[in-house]
C-alpha cells in the first residue's frame, strides 16, 4: 500500500490516482462532517473537501505521509461556513429531552442518557470555536494532538490547552464557573 504522499504526488501527473485518497478517507470525513454539521451538510462538506484537496494536491507537503490532518483541516474550515447549521443540530439535541420523556416512559436509563446528551450538546455548543474544533477533531475524527495541530495550523501546546479547557468546561456543573468554583455572577430571572 502506498503512503498518502506517494499517491498524491502521483496524482499530479495522473489525476485519477487521487481517487485512492478519496476512497481511503471520504467515509471518515463524511462521518466527521455529519456529526459536526448534520447529514444535510455532510455531503456538501465532503465533496467540497475533496474538490479543494484535488485542486491543491500539487501543494501537499510530500514530507507528510498521512493526508488525514490535511483533509480534516479543509473540512473543519468548510464547516465554519456552516456554523449556523452546527448550532441548530446541538440546540435540537438539547430540546430532545421532552420528546424522549414521552417515548421512553418505561426506560429510565434511556431517559437519563438522553438528558446527558442534551446537557453535553448545550455545553459543546457554548464552547469557543477553537475549543470545539479541537474537541470534535479529537473525539469524532479520532485525530491525535499532533494531527489536530496540523489540521488547524496551531501549535500542539495550543491543542492541549484547548482540550484541557473544553474537558474542564464539560465536567463543570451549571452552577460552577470555568474554574470549577461557584459562579457568583447574578442570574437573570
Amino acid at each position: 500500500m502506498n503512503n498518502d504522499n506517494t499517491v498524491i504526488a502521483r496524482s499530479v501527473t495522473d489525476p485519477s490516482a487521487f481517487g485512492e485518497i478519496f476512497h481511503r478517507y471520504a467515509g471518515a470525513v463524511h462521518r466527521y462532517a455529519a456529526r459536526r454539521a448534520g447529514d444535510a451538510v455532510a455531503d456538501d462538506v465532503t465533496s467540497e473537501t475533496f474538490l479543494i484537496a484535488f485542486q491543491r494536491r500539487a501543494r501537499f507537503d510530500p514530507a507528510r505521509e498521512d493526508a488525514r490532518p490535511w483533509l480534516f483541516g479543509i473540512a473543519t474550515n468548510l464547516i465554519h461556513r456552516h456554523r449556523i447549521a452546527t448550532a441548530r443540530v446541538l440546540r435540537a439535541m438539547e430540546r430532545s429531552v421532552p420528546e424522549a420523556e414521552a417515548a421512553a416512559v418505561d426506560s429510565d436509563d434511556a431517559l437519563d442518557a438522553q438528558r446527558e446528551v442534551a446537557r453535553l450538546a448545550g455545553r459543546i455548543r457554548r464552547l469557543s470555536a477553537g475549543d470545539r474544533d479541537c474537541l470534535l477533531l479529537f473525539a469524532w475524527a479520532e485525530l491525535s494532538y499532533d494531527e489536530i495541530a496540523e489540521a488547524l495550523h496551531i501549535p500542539v501546546g495550543t491543542v492541549k490547552s484547548r482540550l484541557n479547557r473544553a474537558r474542564r468546561l464539560l465536567r463543570s456543573t451549571p452552577e460552577e464557573g470555568e474554574n470549577g468554583r461557584p459562579d457568583l455572577a447574578p442570574q437573570s430571572a
